[in-house]
């Protein structure tokens, strides 16, 4: 009897430590970032919170994919996309649980978050990031080069590098061109960019950024974070690299530089609304701000939130495009047709 109750002791104290993990909050993340510097940014969310994250990471449409799948066996929380127009899929497809909170509302401009509902907001911006443009000053004089529309100046046939057409990245800006000028003025820019190949389009960001460098091409664009990296970077490859370029920021005598976010929210399914909600709030805060902005080389989406980030405000002052990024949405299937018109994959 007295080991049958000292078993049974035993099992009880082994029993409290997993009772109280299972009820402990938590936050089940889908997250497209696939960055090591968030792995501090979750950490001090989790220590001044006390949540825990549990966290995978995978492509957008990956997750996307996932999530249509899972259906409401879904554990996840909380949707994180690089992409407006991937947001704005996931939201139109009914994903997101749209929320009221009075501290994203205030912090997180109008234009960096999806439109408001009755129900609330489905997503919300957390950082941005500007495609620019990148030219070779010993391939072409620099002032060439000054909006998206001189990409398709026959005077640079076969000078021009880019990534695929159809990722995100290129669908949002083409979208943006839609928005702006019609779908009949984009395809036609669109033709004269596929004209002006330097070679199939192929790569990231990076692998632009290196062929414009080396010479293989004279100009390309370029998400800003990708060029900051290789600024930070003290390797001299990419110091050697940087002191052959010039940015340039994009139509700052028109609509502005083309921006895109990461953003996130709520998940129609999710099994720990409140936590997911804290979570947004906190990557809406200051210090949140700043580690975006420091860590991986993206602006902050609130305003006035002071950053110490030497490469990136080297970038300089900058106009930005106004249009809300949800209407990136808008056009991504116009977008789709016309890369398929043009051959730009």
């Amino acid at each position: 009897m007295r080991h049958a109750l000292i078993r049974t002791a035993t099992l009880l104290c082994l029993a409290l430590p997993l009772t109280a993990a299972a009820q402990a909050p938590v936050v089940n993340l889908y997250s497209a970032r696939h960055y090591q510097t968030d792995e501090a940014l979750y950490a001090n969310f989790t220590r001044t919170t006390g949540i825990r994250i549990n966290r995978i990471e995978a492509g957008d449409e990956a997750l996307l994919e996932r999530l249509r799948t899972e259906g409401r066996a879904s554990p996840a929380d909380v949707l994180l996309l690089v992409d407006a127009a991937r947001l704005w899929k996931a939201q139109s497809e009914g994903l997101f649980s749209p929320v009221r909170s009075e501290s994203l509302e205030a912090k997180i401009p109008a234009s960096l978050r999806a439109p408001a509902t009755a129900d609330g907001i489905a997503w919300f911006g957390i950082s941005t990031r500007a495609r620019v443009i990148i030219v070779n000053r010993s391939r072409i004089a620099p002032d060439t080069v000054s909006n998206y529309a001189d990409l398709a100046n026959p005077a640079l046939k076969g000078k021009v590098c880019t990534r695929s057409a159809a990722h995100p990245y290129m669908l949002s800006l083409i979208a943006a061109m839609i928005e702006h000028h019609g779908e009949e003025a984009a395809t036609q820019w669109a033709r004269g960019v596929v004209a002006n190949f330097a070679r199939a389009p192929r790569g990231g960001d990076t692998d632009q950024i290196k062929a414009v460098a080396s010479g293989e091409c004279a100009v390309a664009l370029s998400n800003t974070y990708y060029l900051v990296r290789i600024m930070r970077s003290d390797k001299p490859a990419d110091r050697d690299t940087m002191a052959k370029l010039q940015v340039i920021w994009p139509d700052q005598g028109g609509h502005g530089a083309h921006i895109n976010v990461t953003g996130g929210g709520v998940l129609r399914h999710a099994k720990n609304p409140e936590a997911a909600l804290r979570f947004l709030e906190y990557l809406a805060s200051d210090d949140a701000q700043r580690y975006l902005a420091d860590g991986n080389n993206e602006w902050p989406a609130v305003p006035g939130v002071r950053i110490d980030n030497p490469a990136l405000a080297a970038l300089g002052a900058f106009k930005a495009d106004p249009l809300p990024v949800a209407a990136l949405g808008r056009s991504q299937a116009a977008a789709a047709r016309l890369i398929d018109r043009v051959g730009w994959r």
